[in-house]
Parts: C-alpha cells; sequence; structure tokens
C-alpha cells in the first residue's frame, strides 16, 4: 500500500462497536488534561485492551497485523532503521525484499513517522500494524549493545596500552569523565543488561581475557570478551561507583550504588573478590519499579496460597521461606508483607541489604562492621511496638532464638532459611540450638521454593518425551503420563535462542499441625520428619515442577535440571 490517510481513533473504534459514544467523550476530556494520545488514554482507562486497537486500525486501513510476540524477527534486518528513529516512530523494519521494506508501526496514521522511515530506508514501505508495548519490548531485545560493547572495550584497550596499574584515582578527578572509554563501557553493560533482563552481571578476569556474563533467568549467558589489561579499570571504577577502598585488593569488598537507565531506577549490589588474574565482580540488578509482586502472582497453588494467606494473617507466629540464594524467597516475603501493610499494623524489616523500598514499612540495614547485626536489631526492634517482623535470615544462633522468642511474644515473625526442603527445616533450627519447644510453638509454617524457566511462547512446539523423561514423570503423574501434550521451547530472537522467557515458582509447604507440633517435641528425629513428610503428603517441590511441565508451563528438561539440584 502507499501512503496511508489520516483517520480518527475515536470514529474507528465507535464503528467497530469497541466503544461507546459516552466512553469517547470521557478519554477525549482525559486527553484534553493530560495531553496524551488517545489511544493509550483509552487503554489506561480499561475501555479497550491494546490489540483490539491494533486490529481495529488494520481493519480500518486493510493492512495486516502481526503479534510480535508470534513473529520471529530477524536483527539484520531491524538494524536497517537506526535504535533512535524506532523508537521516535515507534516502527520496526520486519522484512526487506530487495525493493520494498515491511515496516510495523503502533500508529500507521502518523504521516510525519511513514515518511520519515521511507526517508530513512530509502525504499518503498508495506505497513503492518503492531501493537506499542510489543514493539517497545521488540526494540529493548533487538537493539542489544554487544558490537558497542566489544567496541568500547577495544577502545578502552587502546587507551590502557601496555600499563600494568592504571591510575583511575587520578583519571576519576578529572574533567570530561562521562566520556572517558571506560565509563561509556560499564554505561552500555548496564543498558544492555537491563534490556536482556539480567538478574546479575559478572566481570571475571582470565589469563588473557575479561568475560563478562550476565545471569538471565537463572543462567549465565556469556556476553561479551575483552582483552585482560582493561579488567584494572573496569574493577577500579566500579569501587570508585560503590565507594569501596581502591587501594584493597587483598581483600573481599561489598557496597551498593544507584543507576538510572531509561528513567528506570536500579540498585546495584556489588561484591568484590580477589581471584588468580585479579579481582572478580559480581553485581545484583535490582529493579524498583518491578519489585513487588501480589502473593496471587508468585505461582503458589491455590491450595497452599489458602493455607499461607490464613497463617500471615495470625496474631503471631513465625513463617520461614526456605532455598538456595536466588530462589525467589525475598519475592515471596515481600508479597507476603504486601498483603499485611495496612495502616492498623506496624511492620519492621531487618535485612542485609534492603533490597526494596516499601513505602510505610521501617526497614534497617544491617552494618556488620559497627556490630550492627541481626540479632542486636532485632532486639531493639522488638522494643519499637511491631506487630510484624521480617528477618532477611537466621544466620546465627542469637538470631534464631530471638525470633523464635518474638513469634512466641504476640509477633508475627518472617525469615529465610538455607534448606533443601520443608521438612529438613525445623531440623535445621534444633542443629543452630533453639530449644526444642520454642520450635513446635513458634514455628507455625515451613515454604520451600525453586524458580522453574517458562517455555517461551513464541517459539513453543511439541515435545516427544524420551524415555528417561518418561520415567521421571511417571514416579509423579503415575498413569497419566501419557495424557498430556508436553512443550519445550526451540529458540527464537524473543528468548535469545534459549527457548525460555521468565520464571515461576514451585512451592512445597509444611504446616506445623497438631500432629507436627507433637513430633516436633519429642527426641526422634527421624520418626518427627516422618511425620512431616506425611503432613506435606503429594504437595512436593518435585510434585508441582511434574504438574507445571503437564501443562506446557515448562520443559521436562528444566524440571529435571531443577528437581535434581535438590533430590539425593
Amino acid at each position: 500500500m502507499g501512503r496511508p490517510e489520516k483517520v480518527r481513533l475515536g470514529e474507528i473504534l465507535i464503528q467497530q462497536k469497541l466503544l461507546t459514544e459516552e466512553q469517547l467523550r470521557s478519554a477525549l476530556e482525559e486527553q484534553k488534561k493530560s495531553g496524551r494520545r488517545l489511544g493509550r488514554v483509552v487503554i489506561d482507562k480499561g475501555y479497550v485492551p491494546e490489540e483490539q486497537i491494533s486490529r481495529a486500525l488494520a481493519r480500518q486501513l486493510n493492512i495486516p497485523f502481526i503479534s510480535l510476540k508470534q513473529y520471529n524477527t530477524r536483527r539484520e534486518v531491524a538494524l536497517k532503521l537506526p535504535e533512535t528513529q524506532a523508537r521516535r516512530f515507534r516502527a520496526l523494519v520486519l522484512e526487506d525484499t530487495g525493493r520494498t521494506c515491511r515496516v510495523g508501526m503502533a500508529d500507521p496514521t502518523d504521516l510525519l513517522a511513514y515518511d520519515e522511515v521511507a526517508r530513512a530506508l530509502k525504499r518503498d514501505i508495506e505497513l503492518a500494524v503492531v501493537t506499542e508495548s510489543e514493539l517497545l519490548s521488540t526494540i529493548d531485545r533487538i537493539y542489544r549493545r554487544t558490537e558497542q560493547i566489544s567496541g568500547l572495550a577495544q577502545e578502552l584497550e587502546a587507551e590502557v596500552g601496555e600499563a600494568a596499574v592504571v591510575d583511575f584515582g587520578a583519571l576519576a578527578l578529572t574533567p570530561g569523565l562521562e566520556e572517558a572509554p571506560v565509563v561509556k563501557l560499564l554505561q552500555t553493560v548496564f543498558e544492555d543488561a537491563i534490556q536482556a533482563r539480567a538478574s546479575d552481571i559478572h566481570v571475571e578476569p582470565q589469563e588473557k581475557r575479561l568475560h563478562i556474563r550476565f545471569r538471565i533467568d537463572g543462567v549465565l549467558h556469556l556476553q561479551t570478551e575483552a582483552d585482560a589489561k582493561i579488567a584494572s579499570a573496569v574493577v577500579l571504577r566500579l569501587k570508585l561507583m560503590s565507594g569501596l577502598d581502591i587501594s584493597e585488593k587483598r581483600l573481599p569488598q561489598d557496597g551498593r550504588f544507584n543507576i538510572k537507565v531509561r528513567n528506570t531506577q536500579v540498585d546495584v549490589r556489588i561484591s568484590t573478590m580477589p581471584v588468580q588474574y585479579g579481582e572478580s565482580v559480581v553485581m545484583r540488578l535490582l529493579h524498583q519499579a518491578s519489585g513487588m509482586l501480589g502473593l496471587d502472582r508468585i505461582g503458589m497453588p491455590a491450595g497452599m496460597l489458602a493455607r499461607l494467606r490464613e497463617v500471615i494473617h495470625r496474631p503471631s507466629g513465625m513463617v520461614l521461606v526456605t532455598g538456595p540464594t536466588g530462589s525467589g524467597k525475598t519475592t515471596t516475603l515481600y508479597a507476603a508483607l504486601g498483603e499485611l501493610n495496612t495502616y492498623e499494623r506496624k511492620i519492621i524489616t531487618v535485612e542485609d541489604p534492603v533490597e526494596y523500598r516499601l513505602p510505610g514499612i521501617n526497614q534497617v540495614q544491617v552494618n556488620e562492621k559497627i556490630e550492627l547485626t541481626f540479632a542486636r536489631v532485632l532486639r531493639s526492634a522488638l522494643r519499637q511496638d511491631p506487630d510484624v517482623i521480617l528477618v532477611g535470615e537466621m544466620r546465627d544462633p542469637e538470631t534464631v532464638e530471638t525470633g523464635l522468642r518474638a513469634a512466641m511474644t504476640g509477633h508475627m515473625v518472617f525469615s529465610t532459611l538455607h534448606t533443601n526442603d520443608a521438612v529438613s527445616t525445623p531440623v535445621r533450627l534444633l542443629d543452630m540450638g533453639a530449644p526444642r519447644y520454642m520450635v513446635a510453638l513458634s514455628l507455625h509454617m515451613v515454604i520451600a521454593q525453586r524458580l522453574l524457566r517458562v517455555i517461551c511462547e513464541s517459539c513453543a512446539t511439541e515435545h516427544s518425551l524420551l524415555p528417561n523423561e518418561r520415567e521421571w514423570l511417571r514416579l509423579e503423574l503415575g498413569d497419566g503420563v501419557d495424557g498430556h501434550r508436553y512443550k519445550r521451547g526451540k529458540g527464537c530472537t524473543h528468548c535469545n535462542a534459549t527457548g525460555y522467557m521468565g520464571r515461576t515458582g514451585i512451592y512445597e509447604v509444611l504446616e506445623m499441625t497438631a500432629p507436627v507440633v507433637e513430633a516436633a517435641n519429642q527426641a526422634d528425629v527421624r520418626e518427627f520428619m516422618r511425620v512431616a513428610r506425611g503432613q506435606i503428603g503429594e504437595n512436593t517441590l518435585r510434585r508441582h515442577a511434574a504438574q507445571l511441565v503437564a501443562a506446557g508451563t515448562t520443559s521436562v528438561e528444566e524440571a529435571m535440571r531443577i528437581c535434581n539440584q535438590f533430590e539425593d
């Protein structure tokens, strides 16, 4: 098709009976006040879903609608339009036939954008309609900074030259630092990590190369390699940003700093460690805008969720969430706090570090250097008349006993512990020296959890079970194992060729019912574990993982990978 005609979105939505006259008037009034586009106002008010608006435009203009979730966008084609113009004009090149280009636009009636895109591509354009949210998500994924990072690393390498040591302290005080290659390199690395949904950045010096890796959905991916001689400059700059001692290279250090990427505030927790060829740095990225999930969104089965809600609304007791680092424990605890956070409750958290800022909650940062320990803060917190207390981790016997005592004296206490499953958690508390009667009376619920990667919707395909996979599932699903259609992700541009996009939780819950409490009071640990396993029944981590496989949420390969981490 040629240049599109200007049309009125409101009239189109009314003609296609997606919007009423009254809703249109309300949306137009809001548009005049806010200055936002009419389509965005209609979506934000909940009158019409975004995809329906895009489909209505496509029907009116007689052009195709394309769902970018299902479309395998080719990066080399999309890059024919520079990122600045793609974002400004909300346009993405989808196909290039040599004579024409198929371009997806969020607003194909924007004649100025059409002309500018045609001028930039120097081709005739065939339009398609795409939703703005999917367009922006695809742009974030396509315009990754991989080549730019490699180029900046080479530029920094040229600046460092053959020098073994860089006086970065002097460099930090010079004007125009923002143009220094190391600063541009780090800025680009952070932008790329945010776009790739990375939770951690690993900077690792090897004998001849510097590796920069991203952890995405719990799995590490190599982002770039550079010459090892730039490692000291990168590490020194990160130490300066986080206020660490740049002269100390023999001891581990921890710190934090804030960055702003595309109007998104991100807290960065940094840990340095001396290794064979320099200092290794790991940075955890904490997104302030997307840190909190509600209990309904963490993926817990309905039956377990109902039991959890009943327990956390009790006036006192202790709830422990267990699992290894990166298993989503903090997310679950914050979701519970979010549900309890009302004006009628005083909530105090004791954390190391404070990961997400929660309005209306008193959060305390532990500082071992000045002896502000978990146990010390917890004792002080009890004198602040709290209703709910969150202790970041049960690290030592003093913290355990103080937390259990608080749960006995009218406080609801939340905390985490590193154990493999729910059943072994009370036993672990006993091993840490907690009195048996305290564990039996104070502990109300234990939640064990892990995170599984979710199959990418854009490249999900049917999967025929291998013999070992069928046998693994048969242990949980029984004879019904062949009654399900299994899926796997074949890999596409949406998921960076991994076949997975995002993660969800698997859970098991041990509730301290009367028989379990009675068994906990006995000296026989084996008898207690037998009774506790009977209370959990079939609702184990492994069973939940198998159910997600049967539902097509994750692959059997991913379920086996995660479950094998905690099975003997």
